[in-house]
């Protein structure tokens, strides 16, 4: 059973208590429970969960906390501070204003945080690593999702005894409602993290495993449909190639076909799992489900992830937005009177910064922020925990002393004394995004003669060169095929119940932490004197 802090009824005098407690600089270490507390996960001796825990309950002795009802943590794939930056400036440039003052939904959030993001065994890490840092409150090894340090990567043999258990999960077998959205495919990592243990975050399909045993190890999207995930309320995204067999052809594109060799196909035995189910794949599908139905609902809307949202919005909708994912989302698991915990991930500002391309990132932070103002909007603030953070950061830098007002995709221009844009020492402009290593520290200019393309590593004059325009690259130092992450500290914003507890520099799996003991899911660690 949840603790108190799930019954409204009995947190009346629990609220009361905090209150007053507060008030007289008293405030109680934990929330009492009803009855039996929940017991704790299975990775509760893990030294890195036990480490935030205790970190996390130091500040509820300190400052106590409320109980929350419902819990949505926004996961920014890739979503760095300076991306942040960048895109606040570029939303209000967009709509005419002063971008450098301009503020996004995110942050007007109360409580906020830096979040440190290395994994077990990496400084810089990648996203099944930390996705599982907040989904399951321990850190691992990168590529992994959902199984200890101990276990090997890439190693079946290595996974048992080491499975964790996902706030999702722990919050399904509670009797909440449960949601994951995501404009990446379902089965990649950071969504994946809410149900899936696998020590290859890239064993999607059955077809992805490479040799590995599809029996000792599950591929993620067959985790999905045998497991507590397959009662999840609510999972949309992308990824249904994961889920389909090579023998099927997509229901969008006549021309593709699945990814699977095992035959299955998993949206039908999804689907016939039993109760009311609807499974969606295109914008006339979801427009036409009710979501304020009890009906549990698998939309996937592309063969591999989503579209960007610069891409999106000029095919004219062809997919549902990552606002309206998020309101259907909402609207459907607060049907449940328990509660319900919902993550919701932008997961394409990765993929563009991947690619050096600062447009797509920052119109897709722009969307996933639209999605944070919805749900504030349908939510309330006296029972809904919202965080907003990222996994991991970004190359992307803002450089080079542009004048207030610059277009940010712009050239840096040389400032109010001086004409023109201002010169590196070859000479040549420079913009005010740059990455410091990726593709556009090369380009193409040519074919070889059989036909390979040619690149020069140099960089090149920008000069009557539109930077703003959607295929553009920014430049980079390092020439790479693809941009990699960047391991400073990323944000975490918070509202609602247990906010409090997100301040200061923390450890990205005290997140896990906070939601658990917020919503009363996760006991408070048992001391040891």
């Amino acid at each position: 059973m949840r603790l108190a802090v799930a019954a409204l009824v009995s947190t009346l005098a629990l609220a009361a208590a905090c209150a007053a407690a507060v008030a007289t600089g008293t405030a109680p270490a934990t929330l009492a429970p009803a009855g039996d507390p929940p017991p704790p996960p299975v990775q509760a001796e893990d030294a890195y969960y036990k480490s935030a825990a205790d970190a996390v309950d130091l500040r509820i002795a300190e400052r106590g906390v409320k109980p929350a009802k419902n819990v949505i943590l926004f996961v920014g794939d890739g979503m760095g501070v300076s991306t942040i930056t960048a895109a606040r400036i570029y939303a209000g440039q967009s709509a005419g204003v002063d971008g450098e003052s301009y503020r996004l939904a995110m942050e007007t959030l109360p409580w906020s945080a830096l979040s440190k993001t290395y994994s077990h065994d990496y400084q810089v890490s990648d996203s099944a690593a930390t996705a599982t840092a907040m989904t399951a409150g321990l850190k691992t090894r990168s590529g992994v999702l959902n199984v200890g340090s101990a276990a090997g990567y890439g190693n079946c043999a290595s996974v048992p005894g080491t499975e964790a258990e996902t706030l999702f999960e722990i919050a399904y077998r509670a009797g909440l409602a449960t949601g994951v959205i995501s404009t990446a495919r379902i089965t990649h990592a950071t969504p994946a993290a809410t149900f899936a243990k696998v020590p290859h975050r890239n064993w999607e399909a059955d077809s992805d495993m490479r040799g590995a045993s599809s029996d000792t190890c599950k591929d993620i999207a067959r985790q999905l449909i045998e497991g507590a995930a397959s009662d999840f309320d609510v999972i949309l995204g992308g990824g249904r190639s994961k889920f389909l067999p090579k023998e099927t052809p997509d229901p969008e594109y006549a021309d593709q076909t699945g990814d699977r060799t095992d035959g299955r196909n998993l949206m039908d035995e999804w689907a016939a799992k039993g109760g009311e189910r609807i499974t969606l794949f295109d914008t006339a599908g979801f427009a036409a489900a009710n979501f304020s139905s009890d009906a549990k609902v698998l939309g996937l809307f592309e063969p591999s992830h989503m579209q960007y949202e610069l891409d999106r919005e000029a095919d004219k909708g062809g997919e549902p937005s990552l606002e309206e994912m998020t309101r259907a989302a909402i609207t459907r698991l607060s049907r449940n009177e328990e509660g319900f915990v919902l993550m919701v991930e932008g997961g394409r500002i990765d993929h563009a910064h991947h690619g050096g391309n600062a447009i797509r990132a920052l119109e897709d932070t722009l969307a996933f922020d639209a999605a944070v103002a919805a749900a504030l909007e349908i939510t309330s603030r006296e029972d809904t925990l919202i965080i907003v953070t990222a996994d991991h950061s970004h190359t992307l830098t803002i450089n080079g002393y542009p004048q207030r007002g610059n277009p940010i995709l712009g050239i840096v221009t040389a400032g109010a004394s001086a004409e023109g844009a201002s010169l590196g020492a070859d000479g040549m402009p420079y913009t005010t995004l740059s990455y410091a290593n990726g593709p556009g520290a090369c380009r193409e200019t040519g074919k070889d003669e059989e036909g390979k393309p040619v690149y020069d590593c140099k960089r090149y004059d920008l000069t009557g060169i539109d930077t703003s325009t959607p295929d553009f690259r920014q430049q980079s130092l390092v020439p790479l095929y693809s941009e990699t992450h960047a391991g400073e500290d990323v944000a975490a914003f918070a509202s609602g119940p247990g906010a409090n507890l997100i301040s200061g520099v923390i450890e990205q799996n005290e997140i896990f932490h906070v939601m658990g003991r917020a919503i009363g899911l996760i006991p408070a660690p048992v001391s040891e004197e």
